[in-house]
């Protein structure tokens, strides 16, 4: 869930400006130090036709958990399993372990290229809402 402020609207999309806080930036010397990072994102949201908000309104933007869940296979644990098929398949096969590596470090670069490539499907699948 993230607080976010309604910056405008129409009648399908919403658009939401959410601020991202990096973890440290919660810390007492987060000034004095320079590393806190805020960074600005524009969310869309399609556009409930009951909504009681408007423009400049703080509303909440939430995504269902289990495509939060979903997004942390697709992001970490699919890419940690080809790095590990590749390499140990490699070093089973008898490959060198620093040729399996780059192997495997090449196979997860792939993987994200293809994640890349559909990137508008699961752009359609991550639908944020307006928790009212």
């Amino acid at each position: 869930m993230h607080t976010g402020k309604v910056v405008s609207m129409n009648p399908q999309l919403t658009t939401v400006q959410i601020v991202s806080h990096s973890a440290c930036s919660e810390c007492h010397a987060a000034g004095l130090c320079g590393l806190s990072e805020y960074t600005e994102k524009a969310i869309q949201v399609p556009t409930d036709p009951h909504a009681t908000y408007g423009v400049g309104d703080e509303v909440q933007v939430v995504l269902k958990a289990s495509m939060g869940m979903k997004a942390v296979w697709i992001a970490y644990f699919l890419p940690l399993v080809v790095l590990l098929a590749v390499a140990l398949g490699l070093i089973a096969l008898g490959v060198s372990e620093a040729v399996a590596g780059l192997a495997g470090i090449a196979a997860v670069g792939v993987y994200y290229f293809g994640v890349w490539l559909f990137r508008d499907k699961l752009r359609n699948e991550y639908v944020f809402t307006i928790q009212q």
